[in-house]
């Protein structure tokens, strides 16, 4: 995640947040939702993308567990899917 992304989501957050504080004080309440929901989403995006650095820097460090995990995931994929053809 890059600087600008962070700085992106933290802008929207704190939009989110006005925008939710001033539907609450005009008693608006799709405004007050819509900027709750706004903030939300902004501080998941902040959390997915932190979470992904996290397991970029993981398997950079230790690439071996990482290929075991995702040859896992694609051979059950694999059984999963070949057996719904049949």
């Amino acid at each position: 995640m890059t600087m600008f992304d962070k700085a992106k989501d933290k802008a929207e957050e704190i939009a989110g947040k006005g925008q939710e504080e001033f539907g609450r004080a005009t008693g608006d309440n799709a405004l007050h939702l819509e900027g709750k929901l706004r903030k939300r989403a902004a501080q998941a995006s902040y959390s997915v993308n932190d979470c992904i650095d996290q397991i970029k820097e993981k398997t950079a460090s230790d690439p071996i567990p990482a290929l075991l995990i995702a040859s896992g995931v694609g051979f059950l994929l694999a059984k999963i899917i070949g057996h719904r053809r049949r």
